[in-house]
């Protein structure tokens, strides 16, 4: 079995460090009895051994023979995954378990995300020290910047999430900035609506998603007969999510592709009908 540092990881004496083993991340237990408090690193495998059958349930067993730098017996390193290296570490009942399973977390959620982590180098002159606190200052307004920038997007969303009432179709293609007539061809093509004879009607998945409501009302035929007509609505937070998926707060290009229901280009997936 291989196993070597992760690269964001070496040289790394302050945290825990992920090995790669056989293009897994894993925390070699030592390791982890360190951080963890271990007054004797050693007996952190003890644990780990008695709750061996356990911890096969949470993923394959990595181990690695190693011997004593003194001479001593040949032993065993155990290299857990994040599933294992949270469950000895609750197990271990230590002053410093929440903190190290939060630890873990991040280290893992790091790695699979592709990011490195970054460690914090102190200053050692007056000028390193006075460009780092430059560089955070300006993180800090480039943050502020993107925040005011954001603002207006996040203010019209709030307004229409927190809007009283359903809108109907043509209300709720002038709350979102585009004509009607293309709006109603969006939602036909991208599994919102469809036409049954003249009516437009509601898909049920979004009906049951909460984005859109389907009114009956029923008229009366010259013959006296009744007739179920039926208006499709749209609710608040139907409009918070088609703004979100027509460009933020409105104003949709007539370019914008339509994209069948199945949202792909291909083939149309037929959806339930939201009434018959």
């Amino acid at each position: 079995m291989s196993c070597i540092d992760m690269p964001s990881d070496r040289g790394n004496s302050n945290g825990l460090a992920l090995k790669d083993v056989n293009g897994e991340p894993r925390i070699r237990d030592l390791d982890l009895a360190i951080r963890l408090g271990f007054s004797d690193a050693h007996k952190i495998r003890n644990l780990i051994e008695r709750h061996a059958d356990a911890l096969v349930a949470l993923g394959v067993s990595a181990t690695v023979a190693e011997t004593s730098p003194k001479g001593g017996r040949p032993g065993k390193a155990h290299y857990l995954n994040r599933k294992q290296a949270i469950f000895i570490t609750a197990k271990s009942e230590t002053a410093e378990a929440t903190e190290i399973t939060i630890e873990i977390i991040e280290r893992f959620d790091a790695y699979e995300r592709g990011v490195t982590v970054q460690q914090f180098t102190i200053p050692q002159t007056l000028s390193e020290a006075l460009r780092l606190a430059a560089d955070q200052a300006d993180t800090i307004e480039q943050q502020k910047a993107q925040i005011e920038a954001a603002k207006p997007v996040v203010e019209a969303f709030d307004r229409i999430a927190n809007a009283d009432g359903n809108v109907n179709m043509t209300l709720a293609a002038k709350a979102l900035q585009v004509s009607p007539h293309w709006f109603m061809k969006w939602c036909d093509t991208n599994g919102w609506t469809y036409k049954r004879g003249n009516q437009r009607m509601a898909y049920q998945d979004k009906v049951n998603a909460g984005y859109l409501y389907m009114k009956t009302d029923t008229v009366e035929r010259p013959d006296g007969s009744d007739k179920a007509v039926y208006q499709v609505f749209v609710t608040p937070k139907g409009l918070t999510k088609l703004a979100k998926l027509l460009g933020g707060s409105g104003g949709a290009p007539a370019t914008l592709p339509l994209l069948r229901p199945n949202g792909l280009g291909g083939s149309s997936v037929h959806h339930a009908p939201a009434m018959e």
